[in-house]
């Protein structure tokens, strides 16, 4: 439902963010760009350690860009430049080390890996550095936070401030990331079908106008082309734009990333008290609390280097006369080939972990979800979808039907219409109660 990675740079935000902030004809410099975007850190907690590899290539005649994930490839970390740990691809484009693994602070860490068509890459070293922990979070309602193009002329969000002590024995430079979870009642949406629990019957109908459902499970969206259907006795089914949203089975939770990029060095404040930093304007979706998460993560020296360059090159766009920027080189080469431009960052990161339950009693107005429903009473949980989809639930009719007219997609037996969708764990969403909820 919607595009669905706790990464270093995510790749919609690497090159998503150049096309909003500049000039997206001189970064893809007219339809040439075909790069390897890489996207990967490792941690010292205990979650999935995952590096991404997709492929950005601009169209020749539009010069838009689209991701294409990088499959198949064969992936290492060397450690220490002695030990070698091998990844596995666990869905497209994404590669995992083994479960259980992480991090640990002073340790060498480098990437390199082969691509399908034989190609080879490697990272530069990085050091794990220490982070310190986060000390407080505050959050603060502002009816003004947020830019007002982003949800057309919607701006309410809670800001969010941490504090933390600054280590005085060393340089530290510093990334701050947030994420937020609210409870999710909705989990499928299905245009041009019904949700079906088992899977329907080929050339099998029920008095000439229900699909009839078997025994086989198959918990997906049933959508069979419009019009007359084969076989006799077969129901119509009606075209257009139409679609019909249903219930999670389960629990679930939506997980909303935040992506804009917060990053700080220690030259004017080495040893000093961090303090009152805002590092996340969490956007006011839907009245009901929720969760935040914050990642306070340390960087390398390079790798602040780079993210600096990034934001610098994303925040300033410059005058007609000034040179237009181009998406920055990160620390993976091409090892046989030093000319191709490869994008993104392969770094090592300790990360200091804070969960801040975000009660939203102190809000102001309506919630955006609310705003975008225009006085429309609202269901369970529509708020949220109002806010994350732009438009209302609507539900598949349940019997009898008789009077009140039925679905467009009628599927037998109808005892137990509408079913409920179950809740797919993926970037976006999870059946699993996240660390630090309250119920």
């Amino acid at each position: 439902m919607r595009p669905t990675f706790r990464l270093v740079l995510p790749t919609t935000l690497l090159l998503g963010l150049l096309l909003s902030c500049v000039d997206p004809e001189a970064i893809l410099l007219r339809g040439t760009v075909d790069i390897v975007v890489v996207d990967g850190t490792i941690t010292d907690l205990a979650e999935p350690q995952t590096v991404r590899l997709n492929r950005s290539k601009a169209d020749p005649v539009t010069g838009l860009f689209g991701t294409t994930p990088l499959t198949k490839a064969v992936m290492q970390l060397v450690i220490d430049s002695s030990e070698t740990v091998d990844f596995h691809e666990t869905i497209d484009g994404t590669y995992q080390l083994p479960t259980g693994f992480r991090g640990r602070v002073g340790h060498a860490y480098q990437l390199r890996f082969t691509l399908a068509e034989g190609r080879q890459y490697v990272s530069t070293q990085q050091v794990m550095p220490t982070v310190p922990p986060i000390d407080k979070v505050e959050s603060r309602f502002n009816l003004s936070s947020l830019p007002p193009d982003r949800f057309k002329g919607y701006t309410s969000a809670h800001d969010l401030f941490i504090t933390t002590k600054d280590p005085t024995s060393e340089a530290n430079n510093y990334r701050w990331e947030w994420k937020l979870w609210q409870k999710q009642t909705w989990c499928r949406s299905c245009v041009k079908g019904v949700y079906s629990v088992f899977k329907v019957v080929p050339q099998e109908y029920y008095r000439g106008y229900a699909f009839v459902t078997g025994t086989d499970l198959y918990e997906n969206c049933f959508t069979p082309r419009p019009g007359p259907q084969l076989g006799l006795l077969a129901p119509d089914v009606p075209d257009g734009d139409w679609f019909y949203d249903y219930i999670c089975r389960t629990s679930c939770w939506e997980i909303i990333q935040g992506y804009d990029l917060n990053i700080f060095a220690d030259t004017y404040t080495n040893g000093n008290l961090i303090e009152d930093r805002r590092i996340a304007q969490v956007p006011y979706y839907t009245s009901e609390a929720g969760l935040v998460d914050i990642r306070q993560s340390s960087l390398t020296e390079d790798a602040y280097r780079y993210y600096k360059l990034f934001q610098d090159q994303t925040t300033n766009n410059g005058g007609i006369a000034d040179t237009p920027p181009a998406a920055p080189s990160g620390n993976v080469r091409n090892i046989t080939d030093n000319r191709e431009n490869v994008v993104g960052y392969f770094t090592a990161s300790a990360v200091s972990l804070s969960h801040y339950w975000l009660d939203k009693r102190d809000t102001q107005g309506l919630s955006l979800g609310a705003s975008r429903s225009v006085g429309k009473p609202l269901v369970n949980g529509e708020e949220l979808f109002y806010a994350l989809y732009g438009r209302g639930v609507n539900q598949e009719p349940s019997p009898p039907y008789e009077g009140r007219g039925g679905p467009k997609v009628y599927i037998w037996p109808v005892d137990n219409r509408p079913p409920t969708a179950v809740c797919v764990p993926s970037d976006s969403r999870t059946p699993f109660k996240p660390e630090g909820w309250r119920d």
